[in-house]
């Protein structure tokens, strides 16, 4: 009898556990080569951003068409997946259904209830750890209590091993039954707006995940000094692979070692599984503690006095700020649905300091926008700059886009390609130009407030109030910074 195979956020075929299991042969049934239906169901419930859509779309077209060369296809619908399930187990006698988990809130939650409804009508369901190396509720504190400071979760990771061998892609996969299947273009996952003509570097799927980290490969040695470089020539640009699973990091920690050795003896190579393991730090906090999504880790965080400031933030989003780092980050995220890592802190601190804009504001943009979107990562991202997470960084800490474009673009090239008005800015200018002079500015053909706009803030004086703002909050709300 068919198994039933629920791809999520696990679109490949290799080390996929749920998939190495459904093949298995069925004790129930003595069923040595269960027919296997793929299925992808879009759930309306659990919307998603644009960005992240869209890189589905291509995602799911790159699996359906890997199955078809193993004999199989992918099955698509959209609904309530429990009434989904239901209806392919009707329609094909399927006796089990497996999945690799999900660890957002509302997919445990979903998860659970059609777990616990579908073996109560006699189903074997089964579900796998298929996107991270060690599941949150796998390591604890020596009081038995979860990690809220990364350095001591990651030496647990290590402890824990890194040798995790991956599972083979299959051979063949038995097709499934004569089962109808939406079109891929009725899930409607193309944005309807342009803007995404621009996302032409990426290549969403499980071939496009390896090529990219082939290409990496030869630029481990120098991460460590260049992941920091605004252009992002020094990253693997794997996080929207990892995000789909499309790719694992039990995969990527492997071609390490295969290629390196021990994958923490270079020290490129350290530093990349250490940022796969923060990574998945921000799954771990999401799931240890699920109010972080709208909430504060730290309570005392609640009493911050956002600005309501429209204005400022349409600025902000659409890269007139008059910053021209964050103007150059928010540039490219919106045409090219990504932004580096350095660049995120730099625009979020921007955002929750120099303008005191809540920081789920920014976050919400940022799962909209994103093709990385990843609930988690960004949630904690975004926490960490705020003030607020795990981790975080300390109110007074607020990052100055001049001195971090001086320092991770000094030669001006990320700033001139996303900011094609300023690009006859001599380099120091370019990086400030509200403080170049008229001469300066007139020969590059520049008018501040018409060829680009004046800075919606003073950078100095927006510092200095952010902090006269969290130094009373420590006052009145026993801050815990001292």
């Amino acid at each position: 009898m068919p198994h039933i195979l629920w791809f999520r956020d696990d679109l490949r075929l290799a080390d996929h556990p749920a998939l190495h299991a459904a093949l298995l042969a069925d004790p129930s049934t003595g069923d040595e080569n269960p027919a296997i239906i793929p299925v992808y169901i879009d759930d309306p419930a659990q919307p998603e951003g644009g960005a992240v859509r869209w890189w589905r779309h291509h995602s799911l077209a790159a699996l359906d068409r890997a199955l078809r060369a193993h004999d199989s296809r992918l099955i698509l619908a959209r609904g309530e997946p429990l009434t989904v399930l239901r209806g392919l187990i009707a329609a094909s006698g399927a006796t089990a259904v497996f999945w690799n988990r999900r660890l957002t809130p509302a997919g445990i939650a979903t998860d659970q209830a059609i777990k616990t409804a579908l073996q109560a009508e006699g189903l074997r369901v089964e579900s796998f750890n298929g996107n991270y190396l060690y599941e949150p509720w796998t390591l604890k504190t020596t009081q038995d209590q979860p990690f809220q400071v990364f350095t001591p979760y990651y030496k647990a990771v290590l402890r824990s091993g890194l040798n995790l061998s991956p599972l083979p892609e299959p051979t063949h996969i038995p097709p499934p039954p004569d089962i109808p299947s939406l079109a891929l273009a009725d899930l409607r996952l193309l944005p309807t707006l342009p803007w995404a003509a621009g996302f032409t570097e990426w290549h969403p799927g499980e071939t496009g995940a390896w090529q990219r980290l082939e290409a990496f490969l030869p630029r481990v040695e120098g991460y460590a000094s260049g992941r920091d470089r605004l252009d992002g020539q020094g990253v693997s640009k794997l996080s929207a692979h990892l995000r789909f699973g499309e790719i694992n990091p039990r995969q990527i920690i492997a071609t390490l070692a295969a290629h390196f050795g021990d994958p923490l003896a270079l020290a490129g190579s350290e530093h990349f599984v250490r940022e796969l393991i923060w990574r998945e730090f921000g799954a771990y906090l999401l799931y240890h503690f699920p109010h972080t999504l709208n909430q504060p880790l730290n309570p005392r965080f609640a009493h911050i006095p956002w600005r309501n400031a429209p204005d400022e933030l349409l600025a902000w989003q659409r890269g007139q700020t008059g910053i021209p780092v964050v103007d150059a980050a928010m540039r490219c995220l919106w045409q090219t649905g990504w932004m580096h890592n350095r660049a995120r802190m730099i625009v979020a601190s921007f955002l929750t300091k120099n303008l005191l804009i809540d920081w789920r504001i920014g976050a919400d943009w940022f799962m909209d926008t994103l093709v990385d979107a990843d609930l988690a990562s960004n949630t904690a991202g975004w926490q960490w700059t705020a003030g607020s997470g795990a981790d975080a960084a300390p109110y007074f800490r607020v990052f100055n886009p001049v001195l971090q474009a001086e320092k991770f673009d000094p030669a001006g090239d990320f700033l001139r390609r996303w900011l094609p008005e300023l690009a006859a800015l001599p380099t120091a200018a370019l990086i400030a130009p509200w403080q170049a002079d008229p001469h300066t500015l007139r020969r590059a053909g520049i008018t501040l407030g018409t060829t680009y706009p004046h800075p919606i803030v003073d950078l100095k004086g927006s510092r200095e109030r952010a902090l006269q703002m969290f130094a009373q909050l420590k006052t009145a709300h026993d801050y815990p910074y001292s």
